[in-house]
C-alpha cells in the first residue's frame, strides 16, 4: 500500500489517477492532515483496529498539512522504531532550500517538487510510484523492530 498525506483536493486526484494508471489505485490510503497521518501509522484515534506493523511501502508527505505539518509528521516518525526505516517521500509544493535540508535532516528519503503542470505532475508521481511502491524493498514493521 502507500499511503499519501495530501490536504489539497486537486492533488489527491491527481496523484491517485496517476497511481491507478500503474494497476496500483486499490493500494492507496489517503489521509489528509499531518494528525490522520500519525493516527494511520500508529493504529491510533480512528486508525485504532489496524495492525501497525503493517505499514505502508511508502509515505508520500506533504508538509503544509493541517493540524501537524509533514515535517512534525516525519520528526515522529523518525523517533519511533516501528517507523524509524517506513520510506517518506516528501511531495510539496514547496521551493525553499530550507524545506528540503529541513526534510532531509529529519530522515526524508526523498524530496520532490510538485511539478505544476499536472502532465508532468502525473508523470512525476507515476515514477515515484514505479520506484519506491514496484522496485524499492525495505523490511515490514515487525522485521524493523526486531532488527
Amino acid at each position: 500500500m502507500i499511503l499519501l498525506a495530501e490536504d489539497d483536493p486537486n492533488d489527491e486526484l491527481l496523484t491517485v489517477r496517476a497511481l491507478k494508471k500503474l494497476g496500483i489505485g486499490n493500494e492507496i490510503e489517503v489521509v489528509r492532515d499531518g494528525a490522520e497521518t500519525l493516527e494511520f501509522l500508529f493504529a491510533t484515534g480512528q486508525h485504532a483496529g489496524r495492525d501497525p506493523a503493517d505499514l505502508p511501502q511508502v509515505l508520500l508527505l506533504d508538509l503544509k498539512l493541517p493540524k501537524v505539518s509533514g515535517l512534525e509528521v516525519l520528526q515522529k516518525l523518525r523517533g519511533e522504531a516501528l517507523t524509524k526505516w517506513l520510506p517518506v517521500v516528501v511531495l510539496t509544493s514547496s521551493s525553499l532550500d530550507k524545506d528540503m535540508v529541513e526534510s532531509y535532516r529529519l530522515g526524508a528519503n526523498s524530496f520532490v517538487q510538485k511539478p505544476v503542470n499536472s502532465t508532468e505532475f502525473s508523470e512525476a508521481v507515476r515514477n515515484l510510484g514505479l520506484y519506491w511502491y514496484l522496485i524499492n524493498r525495505r523490511p515490514n514493521g515487525k522485521q524493523a523492530v526486531a532488527g
